[in-house]
């Protein structure tokens, strides 16, 4: 758990934080809607002013609030990002299941971001509260992580996304579907009668991976810190640059080779934090280093295999 000092968090803060939100997902509907094509140039720029954003808010909260409030707010934020990546291999799955094009998946991801911010609100919400009341939830939450952490480090990538990719044929059999698009609508009528369409098929599929991802992440982000504004707002602005850092990832998502080592280390890290958040206290900059750490061990070898496995291809071409 997260020893900070308790914040006295005004009602301004959090209705700055909303403004902030709202006026981000309207401006980014406008861009879209601008566009002719969201291309991977205009998905670059807009996961760049996502994630230059987040940094500047994580400013305004360490001013607000004080440097231990800053760092946490920093270590939620790369923790929930790189948990988030996850999710990105099985949108990425599911766009390719159902051949969704790729001039649409944005719309299908914009679509997603109003559910994505109401969940996480639920859920910091219920955290809050079940930890409020029942303290020593914390021990049962550290030990689901390090479980959690151990199972992704054995399994193989793929049968894992395998087996999240489930959701869309559980879909198609208990919803009414055409497998044939509509341009952009997310409902169609054939035969008379109103079906989904493919996209509706994938904005469905996307948001119950986000409430299935949000439970190992959630209790992850409790163990950085307990206070409500900073969990929510970390949370927050690493959930939506995701969609567009996807579309700047999508075509190399495949290839981070050590993605889920790096996932599985973030979890037993904060498992083992809760556990032993009553004799051990790790001081705040040490597990904003410590995250860094972790995430750049994950991405930098991958880079590497992912270069030495095109050049191998170009020599063999």
């Amino acid at each position: 758990m997260g020893e900070g000092p308790k914040l006295d968090v005004a009602i301004w803060a959090w209705v700055v934080l909303a403004g902030v939100i709202v006026c981000g997902i309207v401006f980014e509907f406008v861009v879209h809607r601008a566009a002719r094509e969201f291309g991977r140039r205009h998905a670059i720029a807009l996961s760049a002013a996502w994630i230059t954003l987040a940094l500047v808010f994580g400013a305004l909260v360490a001013l607000r609030f004080g440097v231990v409030a800053g760092e946490d707010y920093l270590t939620a934020f790369l923790v929930e990002k790189s948990l988030s990546i996850d999710d990105l291999f099985v949108i990425l799955l599911v766009f390719r299941r159902l051949q969704i094009p790729r001039h649409e998946q944005h719309r299908v991801l914009q679509y997603g971001i109003p559910g994505a911010v109401v969940t996480r609100a639920l859920f910091t919400a219920l955290g809050a509260a079940v930890i409020g009341a029942w303290h020593e939830v914390i021990y049962f939450l550290g030990a689901f992580l390090i479980f959690t952490g151990m199972r992704t480090a054995r399994e193989k990538a793929r049968a894992q996304r395998e087996g999240e990719g489930a959701i869309v044929p559980f879909l198609r059999r208990h919803l009414p579907f055409t497998t044939r698009l509509h341009g952009h609508r997310f409902i169609a009528v054939e035969d008379g009668r109103r079906v989904a369409t493919p996209l509706l098929l994938a904005l469905i599929a996307i948001e119950i991976t986000d409430v299935i991802c949000a439970v190992d992440a959630v209790p992850v982000v409790f163990a950085i810190t307990d206070e409500p504004f900073i969990f929510y707002s970390s949370n927050i602005f690493a959930l939506l640059g995701l969609h567009a850092l996807y579309l700047v990832l999508a075509d190399v998502l495949a290839d981070i080779k050590y993605i889920r080592y790096g996932l599985a280390a973030i979890l037993v890290l904060a498992g083992t934090k809760m556990l032993l958040s009553r004799v051990v206290h790790v001081p705040h900059l040490l597990a904003l280093l410590m995250t860094a750490g972790i995430v750049t061990a994950t991405i930098v070898p991958s880079v590497r295999a992912k270069r030495r496995k095109d050049r191998a291809v170009h020599a063999t071409a």
